[in-house]
């Protein structure tokens, strides 16, 4: 191997170990950022202005780079996900933060995955689970019924708000369904121009959700603390800006499959730095349904991972079959 050729293979490595420090750090420290935004901004205000600005510069710096006029059906399919994943999913998280820890959200956020593979089982034409994905979703529901108890997480003299903690369930079902919607949808060939539009379009529904809680009226910009304020910033700047462009490097650099190991990283991270920052409740009731659900997530990320070689691999057998009989009929 040449010194150059050298050179590029440990460049490359590094910049695939920062961007999953990122990943991990970055989006799992998210959820204490929101918990601190939220203390003094209205949680459907902050989630508009956010996903606006960050959508705005999103989409400009790839319209900049060269990247096509988005259509129609393109902005469409943006709002349809927009308003799924970002008002619905993240909306939800923003919501619950105000009355639940933001490391227990987290946690409770790690069973997308399950909801994705009922979804896509339940779709038309859709994909029945393997018996891993099945256990791996088993493990899942089981951790987080432990997680959310009607006993759990006594937080002082008071016990957790079920009902608020179950919002954020609802929120990952809905993630789950436009992260599926998102697959088949009319989408730009460029990825941040994608998820630009999809920021515009669900900071813009945020907004009017916001206007019609009654939010504006009720906010004054005094009123933000500087604590409030740096979570906001941060939320745009690491969390929507870096955070995303660290992920799609990783989707490129490494596999979907080891760029979704975030999933059960962040909600470890989000536990860690509530505790030691917020002074969260850490209990072991937590710790133990902790590694009940992400056990689970792991399992189904496995046997997902699994089963997309094993098809492409008969893909691949099946390739010069194909090609020979291709050139015999010519």
């Amino acid at each position: 191997m040449s010194e150059t050729a050298s050179r590029d293979v440990k460049g490359s490595r590094a910049h695939v170990i920062a961007g999953f420090a990122a990943l991990y750090l970055i989006w799992g420290s998210t959820y204490l950022a929101i918990r601190y935004a939220v203390a003094a901004i209205p949680p459907f205000l902050m989630g508009g202005t956010r996903f606006l600005i960050a959508g705005l510069i999103l989409f400009t710096w790839s319209r900049l780079r060269g990247a096509a006029a988005p259509t129609r059906a393109q902005w469409g399919a943006a709002f349809v996900t927009g308003v799924l994943l970002l008002v619905g999913g993240n909306g939800a998280v923003i919501w619950s933060e105000q009355h639940v820890a933001s490391g227990l959200v987290a946690l409770i956020v790690a069973i997308v995955p399950l909801w994705i593979v009922v979804l896509d089982w339940l779709r038309p034409g859709g994909t029945r689970p393997t018996a891993a994905v099945f256990m791996g979703v088993a493990l899942g529901l089981g951790g987080l019924a432990l997680l959310i108890g009607p006993d759990a997480v006594a937080q002082g003299s008071s016990q957790l708000d079920v009902r608020a903690a179950l919002v954020p369930v609802l929120g990952s079902l809905l993630w789950a369904l436009g992260s599926i919607y998102s697959r088949y949808a009319a989408r730009p060939a460029s990825a941040q121009l994608a998820t630009g539009m999809q920021m515009l379009m669900g900071g813009a529904a945020f907004l009017v959700v916001s206007a019609m809680a009654g939010e504006p009226r009720r906010f004054n910009v005094a009123d933000v603390t500087a604590a409030s304020f740096a979570g906001f910033v941060y939320l745009v700047t690491f969390g929507a800006l870096v955070g995303f462009t660290a992920y799609i490097y990783l989707l490129r650099a490494t596999t979907p499959a080891k760029a979704s190991t975030y999933a059960y990283v962040n909600p470890v991270v989000a536990v860690i730095l509530g505790w030691a920052v917020a002074g969260e409740p850490f209990t072991p009731r937590m710790l133990v349904a902790a590694a009940i659900i992400l056990g689970g997530v792991a399992l189904i990320t496995l046997a997902n991972a699994n089963r997309s070689t094993q098809t492409a691999s008969r893909r691949q057998r099946q390739e010069p079959q194909t090609g020979a009989r291709g050139i015999a009929t010519d």
